[in-house]
């Protein structure tokens, strides 16, 4: 399980290679879901995510012969963004998988910082693809979401949260693979133990919402969503042990939702969000999550990239 001493640690070691980004209160949105509301804008994070965060804290962990063995991952997007991103950073071979319907956006990106993109067939077949590549290349995998100090850096968001709202009384975050969730309440509940830590998915990909029900990791047959980033096809070992014993619960929204969240917090906040960003407040927006009027509330905006094309559908 991450320690508070790992996050606090990995928050050193990302110093300066990550932005340190703004609590941004809306004062509307709130009054339309009753709570004191803000905003975790890591949409505004470089290469758009909050990924980079646990990526650069994994790089430091890696010994100097697995960095130069160089490094794979499996992402839809984000974390592909991320590692191809750091990878540059420090002057390393970086191989990313993406499944067919990975966005060209972030595909297009990760490949401008110099990352080999191999993209084809599903999510499934994408994690399938990656692990015979590592295997043939003698690839140092970083994995996108299950790995300790993958989560140690993620949760360096809940810290920067509680800095700027200590009196925080409850977090909702997107869960694609667990990561950021697991993360982000390794960080808030030692501090604030009553605070409601919740976790948001998409119907189309109930993969952690799945691994709740059945008590065990499942892999799910099929993910079907139009919030890319929350399309990991399994839950982590690590990020359901974390999720079962440190998250209140856990809430399924459907597209329609995020879309009308997507909406909102563009006309509202200025903010830009992916679909996959905007799930925490299409939890709110829906009532699908409920809290006592005017809880201090922060939703964290997960990611921002989102193509121009998909834009314009959404508005």
């Amino acid at each position: 399980m991450t320690a508070l001493d790992d996050i606090r640690q990995a928050r050193e070691i990302i110093a300066g290679r990550v932005h340190r980004t703004p609590l941004v209160h809306s004062r509307l949105l709130g009054e339309r879901t009753g709570l004191r509301l803000f905003f975790k804008a890591e949409n505004l994070q470089k290469t758009g995510s909050f990924k980079p965060r646990g990526v650069f804290n994994k790089l430091h962990a890696l010994s100097g012969e697995e960095k130069q063995r160089g490094l794979i991952t499996v992402s839809a997007g984000n974390h592909a963004q991320a590692l191809a991103y750091a990878a540059a950073a420090e002057g390393l071979q970086c191989v990313v998988v993406m499944p067919a319907h990975a966005s060209p956006t972030k595909a297009a990106a990760s490949r401008s910082y110099g990352a080999e993109v191999i993209m084809g067939g599903t999510m499934h077949e994408a994690f399938d693809k990656m692990q015979e590549l590592r295997e043939a290349r003698g690839l140092t995998l970083v994995h996108p979401y299950d790995d300790a100090a993958v989560i140690a850096g993620q949760g360096t968001v809940g810290l920067e949260i509680l800095e700027d709202l200590p009196e925080l009384e409850a977090v909702v975050v997107p869960i694609g693979g667990g990561g950021l969730i697991s993360g982000i309440a390794a960080a808030i509940r030692p501090a604030r133990p009553t605070a409601r830590i919740i976790g948001v998915e998409p119907h189309g990909a109930p993969t952690m919402a799945t691994a709740r029900e059945r008590n065990t990791p499942t892999r799910l047959d099929s993910l079907d969503t139009i919030a890319d980033g929350l399309t990991a096809p399994v839950a982590g070992a690590l990020t359901f042990a974390a999720v079962q014993r440190l998250v209140d619960e856990v809430v399924l929204v459907s597209d329609e939702e995020i879309v009308d969240a997507v909406t909102a917090t563009l006309q509202y906040t200025k903010l830009l969000a992916e679909p996959a960003g905007a799930a925490g407040l299409a939890a709110l927006l829906s009532g699908r999550v409920r809290l006592p009027a005017g809880t201090r509330t922060v939703v964290v905006l997960s990611g921002g990239n989102v193509d121009a094309a998909v834009l314009k559908k959404l508005l």
